[in-house]
């Protein structure tokens, strides 16, 4: 095997920190996006809760949630929301298990 001999350092070193530099401007968009499809179902989820609803609609919700988050995955074009269904199932869960321990 051939192994590469790193002669100057210094500048293997520079386009390391340039690569990783660009990587987390992409990765902060990224993180960004994914904030938005936590804090989207976060509000609906939110607003729902002052419907009044019963648990088994809660639960049903969930179900649906979940449903959503395996069927979207296989979608070309809608693996891309994901979160949207799986964060509403996530949330509604949290929201049973306050309801339920009241």
């Amino acid at each position: 095997m051939c192994t590469p001999i790193l002669t100057n350092e210094k500048t293997y070193h520079m386009i390391l920190v340039i690569i990783i530099e660009l990587r987390e401007k992409i990765m902060l968009s990224r993180a960004l996006g994914s904030g938005w499809g936590v804090l989207l179902p976060g509000l609906i989820v939110a607003g729902l809760t002052f419907a009044d609803l019963s648990l088994d609609v809660w639960k049903t919700m969930i179900v649906s949630g979940l449903l959503a988050t395996s069927a979207m995955i296989w979608h070309k074009q809608l693996r891309h929301f994901v979160l949207l269904p799986s964060c509403v199932a996530l949330i509604s869960g949290m929201l049973v298990i306050m309801m339920s321990l009241k």
